[in-house]
């Protein structure tokens, strides 16, 4: 691409936000040249507000250090200046709603971090390697609202991508999924800084996490759904059952799945082929982000582990292990996920990737 995208960061100085500007660093398509946060953070240079709070583990890359914060609130101030925007911002869910509808109002390309959408009937929520063909839907939610050029897709909750694209491997090669049981080990991280107290987690782990087993249980089924009448109809076949923990551990969310299948069930041996050939339109497009190995099987009884396999494939490579048979179930097996990057960040760049790879983003 000869001449990059121009992007804007709504929520630029958040963990997210920061976790972007780490990803775009040189990003073959996309050039950061709009930041905005809260009124707070408005008017200072890049690198004056997010002082003593950069929490990344690289250097605040130079090339945003001298961009100046903008307020999120002044949705005009990005005209001229970008074409699309990730946002992630700290908001309740109608202030959300109404922030990222205001940007797509105005034609600019939403691509959400947020979960306010999430369960909207004409809204993508994309893992570009399952349900790449919802962003057919975008027309018809542009129709929708009145929007030219604006949209909006989404990202799924991060919990649900360490698992997902393994159980899509499957459902593509014919072993449809009829229930699932999930218990979710959830980093710190997702929690956004500067999260639970040191005095909740060390030597403890918390059994709850606000909203999070409904957001397992429900966007499954969206993502695994079709389009029909204008809308994305819901896949309820598929029975999912959560539950959902924060556990001492900084990145990485961890998910211990049983399955049970509905009609032909492969063998060990069938699986672990579909998962070890598995590829899908990410990869077929070779969009920047997506990982040359969408799933890494770890062979090691003990594996996967949030700190040794979290960033394979650049932190998009969703990693699993210890596949056996199941007492009550058909089979069990191990996911795991960078929550901030495949999961949020990471996972948002490669859906923008996707939608301007299908001509919905132009330069």
């Amino acid at each position: 691409m000869t001449n990059k995208i121009k992007i804007g960061i709504i929520g630029a100085t958040g963990m997210v936000g920061q976790r972007f500007i780490q990803l775009l660093e040189n990003h073959p398509w996309f050039e950061v040249t709009y930041l905005a946060a809260s009124a707070a953070s408005a008017g200072k240079k890049y690198s004056e507000a997010v002082k003593n709070r950069w929490h990344m583990s690289c250097e605040l890359p130079a090339y945003v250090a001298d961009l100046m914060v903008e307020d999120a609130s002044d949705y005009d101030k990005a005209k001229g200046k970008c074409s699309l925007l990730f946002t992630a911002v700290s908001m309740n869910k109608e202030e959300v709603k109404v922030l990222e509808a205001e940007y797509a109002s105005r034609g600019f390309a939403v691509i959400s971090a947020n979960s306010a959408y999430r369960l909207t009937p004409d809204v993508p929520v994309l893992i570009p390697e399952i349900n790449f063909d919802h962003v057919n839907i975008i027309p018809t939610q542009q129709k929708n609202n009145g929007w030219d050029k604006g949209f909006i897709t989404v990202k799924p909750n991060c919990s649900i991508q360490s698992y997902m694209i393994p159980i899509h491997a499957l459902i593509v090669k014919g072993y449809k999924i009829k229930r699932l049981f999930v218990t979710t080990l959830q980093g710190l991280s997702g929690a956004g800084y500067p999260g639970p107290s040191a005095f909740d987690m060390i030597d403890n782990i918390v059994p709850y996490i606000g909203g999070e087993e409904e957001k397992t249980e429900l966007e499954p089924q969206k993502i695994f759904g079709s389009i029909s009448n204008g809308q994305i109809v819901h896949d309820t076949s598929i029975q999912i059952s959560a539950h959902c923990n924060r556990v001492p551990v900084i990145d990485g969310h961890t998910a211990c799945v049983s399955v049970e299948f509905d009609g032909k069930k492969p063998t060990e041996a069938e699986i672990l082929e579909c998962w070890r050939n598995y590829s899908s339109v990410p990869q077929e497009l070779k969009l920047p982000s997506a990982p040359e190995r969408a799933i890494i099987y770890k062979e090691e009884a003990n594996r996967p582990q949030p700190r040794k396999d979290r960033d394979l494939g650049n932190g998009m490579s969703v990693s699993v292990g210890r596949l056996r048979p199941c007492n009550i179930f058909d089979y069990r097996f191990v996911g795991l996920s960078h929550n901030t990057i495949r999961g949020a960040a990471g996972g948002a760049v490669l859906m923008a990737e996707l939608v301007v790879a299908k001509g919905f983003v132009k330069q």
